[in-house]
């Protein structure tokens, strides 16, 4: 029976670098897949679109193409990535420029498209999902709306040819679900392979968390070498059967708990994950150890896709700002209380309007909250951290300023003081029918 091995090379925008190329080098892959956008990244890269028309891709698109570029062209193996964020037609152009000064000929790069969306949201009957608002009435705040595309224009790009195919918004398990309908042949309706395969995309889509990186904890779940963590390989027959594994000698491991962790991540009901393509049912998986840093996955369904896609809805949300500093030594959190004390009535008395503050001291309470850290013994230093919400810059501003002001206005010794203010880029969601979202290709040939 054929089967395909597929890498999984990135798993959110920032990921490192080196264990795809241990992949491509050492993996006997037919496909390097790289998954690098979250949902507020498209909105913060629509915004660097609309400053820069050559903008927009991945920050890390091309030290990603610079490393693995050369060795996938050299061994046949296909490159899928959703690296194209906002502007995936630019992210082809500079893949071209990069396999020119590679000297790599007959590279074809296709560009798929088709999922900004946000004049069809603006302008038809449609509403937020979490508030019910329409999405008209918040059409002044709106920074994208990008329809997560499936499997097809990736299939029909594979299918023409294309070396390396680079997106904008597709659901995640797409990028790894496409190559197996283009190999196999699988129909666009076969409802359970496309859930079997959605399966595979899913366990491979986070990268290295598979591998043992989010499962390891020192004591009760020890994992090996996590500084030079392999990244997880699917090895997928003809009938949506897999085993996911890594590199022999890289580090991490592959056991039937991190794929059961990976299995329910970021998953609402385990029996109706719904994807552009497919509902798939993955209540019924199995998962099996088949050998060292080997499990078999099996089990697998999937049902009718839905009638509309999921829109992710980038808005601006205000401004936050923050300001920080650290006590040390004897009396440290007493002095960090008062620290916090100062800064409320500071904020009170110059008129800061602010939505919303929090007044942590971080190692403390930051996290759990005061109810939570009480009773626990005195730490011997704190960060104290003041963030507001804002709806203006000049106000986010002025958060961090009263924070720094306490070095000389007490209490003692304060040191490490950081300020900052940001626009806030927020998320929502929307439903919009499929026909709204017309996927493009534009390829381009080195």
């Amino acid at each position: 029976m054929k089967t395909i091995r597929i890498g999984s090379g990135a798993g959110y925008s920032g990921d490192r670098i080196e264990p795809a190329v241990e992949l491509a080098e050492k993996g006997d892959i037919q496909y390097l897949v790289f998954e690098c956008l979250a949902e507020r990244t498209i909105a913060i890269a629509q915004q660097a679109k609309l400053s820069d028309p050559a903008k927009g891709f991945d920050p890390l698109l091309a030290d990603r193409m610079q490393a693995v570029l050369k060795i996938c062209h050299d061994k046949g193996i296909k490159i899928i990535t959703n690296m194209g964020a906002a502007n995936p037609a630019a992210g082809a152009a500079k893949i071209g420029e990069i396999a020119n000064s590679l000297g790599l000929k007959h590279l074809k790069v296709a560009a798929v498209a088709g999922d900004d969306v946000l004049e069809a949201l603006i302008s038809g009957p449609y509403h937020i999902e979490e508030t019910g608002e329409p999405v008209a009435a918040m059409s002044n705040k709106l920074v994208s709306a990008n329809a997560y595309l499936g499997i097809a224009p990736i299939v029909e790009a594979l299918g023409n040819g294309a070396d390396v195919v680079i997106t904008g918004r597709v659901a995640d398990p797409a990028l790894f679900l496409a190559p197996l309908v283009h190999e196999f042949g699988w129909a666009m309706d076969n409802w359970d392979l496309l859930g079997k395969g959605t399966v595979v995309g899913h366990l491979l889509e986070c990268a290295g968390q598979v591998t043992g990186g989010y499962f390891a904890d020192p004591g009760p779940k020890d994992v090996a070498n996590l500084a030079r963590l392999g990244f997880p390989i699917a090895e997928v027959s003809e009938d949506g059967a897999a085993i996911i594994t890594k590199v022999a000698g890289s580090g991490g491991r592959v056991t039937t708990a991190t794929c059961k962790e990976q299995l329910l991540y970021e998953i609402h009901d385990p029996a109706r994950y719904l994807t552009p393509d497919v509902i798939a049912d993955f209540s019924k998986v199995t998962v099996t150890e088949a050998g060292l840093d080997r499990v078999s996955v099996t089990g697998a369904t999937g049902h009718p896709r839905p009638d509309t896609l999921k829109v992710s809805v980038g808005y601006v949300d205000g401004y936050i700002g923050e300001g920080q500093i650290s006590y040390a030594g004897p009396n440290a959190l007493a002095r960090g209380r008062l620290a916090l004390d100062i800064v409320a009535e500071r904020l009170k008395l110059t008129g800061v309007d602010t939505g919303e503050v929090r007044f942590d001291l971080v190692g403390l309470d930051s996290i759990h909250g005061a109810q939570l850290a009480a009773g626990h013994g005195e730490p011997y230093e704190v960060r104290v951290r003041v963030v507001g919400r804002t709806t203006t810059m000049k106000e986010a501003i002025r958060i961090g300023n009263e924070v720094e002001t306490l070095y000389t206005n007490g209490p003692a010794s304060g040191g490490g003081a950081t300020k900052s203010a940001r626009q806030v880029v927020a998320m929502l969601s929307a439903l919009l029918p499929r026909g709204e979202a017309v996927p493009t290709i534009q390829y381009e040939e080195a």
